[in-house]
């Protein structure tokens, strides 16, 4: 049995590069990128999906290896996975961005907690909403989406074809400006609430300048913001399922032939 050197990276290609685009896209993707998840298992993960898509990939990796070099081939496949879990990784920035407005109009914006995910500190406010849309997110099969993402990606996008343009890059940034347009439908009936009793309060003090509206202000702010978080979960899931829904649909846009 005689094997070539050329055959065997062509070999070697054809199960490295795809591994690399997944083992990118698990670094950056939600709930996969958590610092709670072992890189081991991280990396056995992307094993695994790997021998799932290989047979989508192999075609496409042996004429792309041919036409380029494998450290151009190997940077090309990290950007791609990179480019598709950050415009996932948006959706969740989003919620952090609603809860910490919110946070900081009610009056919680000390109150900051780790955050496994991102390794940071953040409002309580942005963490309960990180753990409702983490649930979400795996109940709505996220996870199995994103798995077909990366598998549809690489009959789009084939391994070492080198054509990330300058279209693909403007389809990311236009959705990072949607990102702020669903954070401000979440926070926005909150906000709103709010405001209207930071109002009350300001006639309040002109009113009767001898009220310690601190003393009075902050307890009835905080409790009306927690009454407005409560009343407000129902309609947290259908807007997160935009949101995410949204996400996927920018993540498959960066590819090409994407509408």
């Amino acid at each position: 049995m005689y094997i070539s050197g050329s055959g065997l990276v062509e070999q070697m290609a054809a199960f490295m590069l795809p591994l690399f685009r997944i083992v990118a896209l698990f670094m950056v993707a939600p709930v996969f990128s958590g610092s709670q998840i072992p890189h081991r298992t991280r990396l056995g993960l992307a094993m695994v999906v790997v021998f799932i898509v290989a047979p989508v990939s192999t075609l496409s990796v042996q004429e792309g290896v041919q036409n380029a070099s494998l450290a151009l081939a190997v940077m090309f496949e990290l950007l791609v996975g990179l480019l598709m879990g950050f415009t996932l990784k948006l959706a969740f920035s989003a919620l952090e961005v609603a809860g910490s407005v919110i946070a900081t109009q009610m009056g919680l914006g000390f109150a900051a907690i780790n955050d496994p995910g991102n390794g940071a500190q953040i409002p309580v406010v942005s963490h309960l909403y990180l753990v409702l849309a983490t649930l979400l997110f795996l109940v709505h099969d996220g996870h199995l989406l994103l798995i077909e993402l990366v598998a549809r990606s690489f009959q789009d996008l084939p391994s070492g074809g080198f054509v990330v343009g300058p279209e693909s890059l403007w389809k990311l940034v236009t959705w990072g400006s949607q990102m702020f347009a669903g954070a401000v439908s979440v926070a926005l009936p909150a906000i709103a609430s709010l405001l209207v009793v930071n109002l009350a309060f300001g006639v309040m003090t002109r009113a009767a300048p001898q009220l310690n509206i601190f003393a009075v202000g902050f307890p009835i702010t905080l409790l009306l913001g927690l009454l407005v978080i409560l009343y407000g979960l129902p309609a947290f899931a259908p807007q997160f399922s935009k949101l995410l829904a949204a996400s996927f649909a920018a993540a498959d846009a960066i590819l090409p032939g994407a509408p």
